[in-house]
């Protein structure tokens, strides 16, 4: 956390990624000042009550304002797909639409980095950033896999269809996903982990890919059923080799 107008100041000017900016209420002066930095740089703000901000900055001075910085440096989309072709390799990419527990993104990043990904690509908006939580669930594997933060998954999704990445939905209703040929460049789409993947991104997926579900339970967590696809993934890539 970054407590307090001047040093919340000085980080929006450096450049530093921000998950959010909580700013309390009703604040004037030179608060118009950080809003004003915090827009342009599309930095989530939540306003709350000054009680909110008390408990948070624990006795800290923070005048109205505290800011979350990541604990990681995001990576670009070109960043992702330089990374396959320096390899050799098609792109391998994980999509989480929205998923919001740190604990899914860690589990996530540590899979994709274990089963060969390219890279994750997460949203700006009502999902889970790179925590000191993420990076401690990942075991270490943010050091390594690249994660990008988009506004907009639809935009990232059709950039990725431009570069002759195939798009795949994990959602009901699918085709069952080891029924599925997924060699070639592959994206991933994992939903949140109430409400699934929204319309408008199911919408420009290629394919929707299903796993059997035989038990009383109707859905596995998010992580898991992330786990699973991407090793389907990995099976078909090694059995062309």
């Amino acid at each position: 956390m970054v407590i307090g107008r001047n040093p919340v100041i000085e980080a929006l000017k450096s450049g530093r990624d921000m998950e959010k900016l909580m700013v309390q209420k009703g604040a004037t002066g030179s608060m118009g000042k950080i809003l004003s930095l915090a827009k342009s740089r599309g930095v989530v703000i939540r306003m709350v009550d000054k009680e909110i901000l008390d408990r948070t900055a624990d006795g800290g001075a923070h005048q109205g304002v505290i800011a979350f910085v990541s604990a990681h440096e995001y990576a670009t989309l070109d960043d992702i797909l330089n990374l396959a072709a320096e390899r050799g390799e098609d792109p391998f990419v994980i999509i989480l639409d929205e998923v919001s527990d740190p604990h899914n993104l860690g589990a996530v990043m540590r899979t994709a980095e274990c089963a060969g990904a390219h890279g994750v690509i997460i949203s700006k908006r009502r999902a889970s950033g790179i925590t000191q939580t993420v990076a401690k669930t990942s075991a270490g594997a943010v050091e390594y896999l690249p994660c990008a933060r988009v506004a907009n998954i639809g935009q990232a999704i059709d950039a990725l269809k431009k570069r002759g990445v195939w798009v795949y939905a994990c959602d009901m209703g699918g085709t069952c996903y080891y029924e599925q040929d997924m060699t070639g460049g592959v994206a991933l789409v994992i939903g949140n982990e109430g409400s699934g993947i929204s319309r408008l991104v199911r919408e420009k997926c290629d394919y929707c890919l299903s796993i059997p579900m035989v038990g009383k339970i109707s859905s596995l967590n998010a992580s898991n059923a992330a786990a699973i696809l991407m090793y389907e993934v990995r099976k078909q890539r090694d059995a062309e080799r």
